[in-house]
């Protein structure tokens, strides 16, 4: 869907292509972008001029891994409740994960989610298909979809694979992208009898430990490096992990991390008990310094959020029955551009993290950069006002944060997709659809 008025961005400070922030001008028509200069001379047509004196001009995030819900799970989120989220946050398009019901296996499964998304979300949209031991064909062959899902352990039911026949099929044939979530599943068996009754949620972090991630991702490793199968390394939590990727990690393989296991550890859970508990765990304050060096090194190439709500309810049931994950898309940015200006890193490598490089390593076409030719989807942030995250504010459907509490910058004013704008000025614009992602 493209805007009917062309929109004119004034007085932005724009993150150049070369990393750069400069004071210009953007012109946006049928969707793109036409033109970033300074003092822009619009043609004599009709269009909608934003005065963005005071705010940062970045590209919309892509957030690669989030959960949400629908079909099947709507009572914890759904389409439209997740994807304001994500307009409050930024996230001008999504990739979304296969757990839902029905299981996203087929492609008549794959198809529901589309259609479901096309009437409900405010932001461009992409679907995982998940793998079990038994739909072969529908991996090599389901589309639009932007790669395989594996979950290697942290699954019951048909979703978990961890067959070593199984899983060699699958990064056999074929040629798409695969997606792991690398834990493995004997060793968090194993250790979950070995704690058996204990039911502080900090026990999580020990069950599902440093080891059984390692031992998963060489698993996953190997089997890349053998087919020379593209490979991408979900949500990585360890430091050893990070080391391995250092030695080991070749061009066709990539990896990422959420703001949670860059900023929160262990000790969360004495302050936020079950609200900290997700998979794959969080760690030590060690492992946290190693993911950040790693990100910087480009060992890890960038953010998602993995975005799993529960209800409050849910939260708060007795471990081990209180399920596992916490939201994330309407903070990521905001925490990130926090971190940027406290100078742990800079908004261009915020951008290049959240924005530019999962549109490169998913192959997304004209995204994830402010030029000439590229869609129009960005976002205006004030990185001059703090404001602290409060549940109230929020437009997830789950109503709660692990960083209620937390003073950060960097919050949107403005969200635009495809040249709509859908955050406006601090106001959802509910009527407004993003378009399915394509994938090359």
């Amino acid at each position: 869907m493209s805007q009917t008025v062309p929109l004119l961005i004034r007085n932005a400070q724009v993150l150049m292509s070369d990393d750069r922030l400069m004071p210009a001008d953007v012109w946006i028509e049928e969707g793109r972008i036409g033109a970033v200069e300074a003092n822009f001379s619009p043609p004599e047509v009709d269009y909608r001029e934003i005065d963005a004196q005071g705010l940062t001009l970045l590209p919309g995030v892509i957030d690669p891994q989030v959960h949400f819900r629908e079909p099947g799970l709507e009572y914890k989120e759904d389409l439209f409740t997740a994807s304001c989220a994500c307009a409050r946050g930024g996230v001008t398009s999504y990739l979304e994960m296969p757990n839902t019901k029905p299981l996203t296996t087929t492609q008549a499964a794959l198809d529901q989610k589309l259609a479901l998304a096309a009437g409900k979300s405010l932001v461009n949209y992409g679907f995982f298909i998940g793998a079990t031991e038994e739909n072969l064909p529908d991996l090599r062959e389901a589309n639009p979809t932007c790669g395989i899902k594996i979950f290697m352990g942290s699954m019951k039911g048909p979703l978990l694979v961890d067959d070593e026949a199984a899983l060699d099929a699958i990064f056999r044939e074929g040629d798409r992208l695969i997606a792991v979530h690398a834990e493995d599943r004997t060793r968090i068996e194993q250790r979950r009898q070995q704690f058996a009754g204990i039911t502080d949620p900090a026990i999580h972090s020990q069950i599902q430990d440093n080891e059984a991630a390692l031992i998963a991702t060489k698993r996953a490793l190997r089997f890349s490096k053998t087919y020379r199968r593209r490979l991408h390394i979900l949500h990585m939590s360890t430091g050893e992990e990070a080391e391995l990727l250092r030695q080991e990690k070749p061009d066709w393989v990539t990896a990422e991390v959420t703001p949670q296991h860059l900023l929160l550890n262990t000790s969360a859970y004495a302050e936020i008990g079950s609200k900290a508990q997700m998979n794959p765990p969080l760690k030590s304050a060690r492992d946290n310094e190693i993911l950040w060096q790693a990100l910087h090194d480009g060992v890890i190439d960038f953010i998602a959020t993995d975005h799993a709500p529960h209800t409050l309810e849910e939260k708060a049931r007795t471990y081990p029955d209180t399920p596992s994950g916490m939201p994330g898309v309407e903070t990521s940015l905001p925490l990130m551009l926090t971190q940027a200006m406290a100078g742990r890193c800079t908004v261009a490598q915020v951008a290049r993290w959240m924005s530019t490089n999962p549109a490169k390593g998913y192959g997304i076409a004209n995204k994830g950069q402010i030029a000439p030719g590229y869609d129009a989807d960005l976002v205006l942030v004030d990185l001059q006002t703090y404001l602290t995250v409060e549940a109230k504010d929020l437009a997830t459907k789950c109503g709660w944060s692990p960083f209620e509490g937390w003073s950060l910058t960097g919050f949107p004013r403005f969200t635009i997709v495809g040249g709509q704008v859908v955050l406006d000025n601090g106001e959802l614009k509910t009527s407004i659809r993003g378009q399915a992602l394509s994938f090359h």
